[in-house]
């Protein structure tokens, strides 16, 4: 097992790259030391996306940084993390750990009628659990894209929009793509993961299900401004045990999520080769792998609300913090419809 400090989280010896800002400085991207130390690398790249262009070989070049360039002053605890990657294409997985997909249709009134008559929940969720392990099989992943619009830093505040009443958290092990592929075979996927990343994907539950249209799902709702908290920084997948991460979410001190990554139904490596034949996946990339169980439908309906500090972890990838405010629309209000039909104003 490895040891992970206590500043920074990362594994003892490992090293990370985010973005980051001094007090009413510039945005630069760096080089995270394990104890705390903070290398500022603007001097070599302009932006972190330019670290990934070329990642194998930047690679090695950080670690000849790591391991010779001691003369920074800058500490982690005194700088503003900002989004790791600033635009990054998003992909977000759904439906990819099997306690929580089966939980889902478990309790989800649209998969009652599934129920056998006189069975109990526990069989129920049993029941489900093994379809969920046949679609693993047999099934392909599902995956949505996102707006880098919505993209926050990971001590960011996180205002609560007008639209929605039900704001939820989903604390999640994001992937950093550092080649271009397509077709990309899912034994090979594996070579188009520069690291690895927290990310929580926020989104107002009540918003997704349309009743108005035939496409039954609106993603936009999860989308609104910080709802993508990323970092605070990205570590080398030569520094992770994939085995070893467990996902880890707290609302005002009350653990949310606390789930291995093991669980999931599709890895990394299967997502991103059923991407490559869809898109063409670029250096910078970010794909956040979706869910574990412990949203708030799960804990009594427990929504976010003004004042809630939230904190997310994820073993060797660093910690989040953040406090949940009320937007501030300047006294705008909602105002959505009725609008006239088309053709008739």
């Amino acid at each position: 097992m490895s040891e992970f400090n206590d500043i920074t989280g990362l594994a003892t010896g490992a090293f990370a790259i985010g973005t980051y800002a001094s007090k009413g400085g510039k945005p630069f991207p760096a080089l995270v030391l394990s104890e705390g130390s903070v290398i500022d690398l603007s001097g070599r790249w302009y932006n972190t996306h330019a670290i990934f262009d070329d990642w194998e070989r930047n690679f090695d070049t950080l670690v000849d940084i790591a391991e010779h360039d001691k003369g920074s002053e800058l500490q982690f605890t005194e700088l503003t993390a900002l989004p790791c990657v600033s635009h990054p294409n998003m992909l977000f997985a759904g439906s990819n750990y099997r306690q929580h997909v089966a939980e889902m249709m478990t309790h989800n009134k649209f998969n009652q009628h599934a129920r056998k008559p006189g069975e109990t929940d526990e069989e129920f969720f049993q029941r489900n659990l093994t379809e969920v392990d046949r679609r693993a099989r047999d099934g392909m992943p599902f995956f949505w894209t996102g707006l880098h619009s919505a993209l926050c830093g990971a001590n960011d505040d996180i205002p609560l929009p007008l639209i929605g009443e039900h704001p939820d958290w989903e604390m999640e092990l994001g992937v950093i793509v550092g080649k271009t592929g397509r077709y990309v075979k899912p034994e090979d996927a594996g070579d188009l993961i520069a690291g690895y990343v927290a990310v929580n994907d926020l989104g107002t539950v009540d918003e997704f299900r349309r009743t108005d249209v035939r496409f039954q799902f609106d993603w936009l709702s999860k989308n609104q401004p910080n709802f993508k908290v990323l970092g605070p920084f990205i570590v080398p997948k030569q520094f992770v045990q994939f085995d070893q991460i467990r996902i880890e979410l707290k609302v005002e001190g009350e653990v949310m999520q606390d789930w291995p990554v093991t669980d999931m139904i599709f890895t990394p490596e299967q997502i991103l080769s059923y991407a490559s034949e869809r898109i063409r996946l670029v250096p910078g990339d970010l794909l956040s792998t979706g869910s574990p169980p412990g949203n708030g439908a799960f804990h009594g309906n427990r929504w976010l609300r003004p004042g809630d500090i939230m904190e997310g972890s994820l073993t060797g990838l660093g910690h989040q913090r953040n406090r949940i405010v009320a937007e501030d629309t300047g006294g705008k209000e909602w105002n959505w419809g009725p609008f006239p039909v088309a053709g008739t104003a």
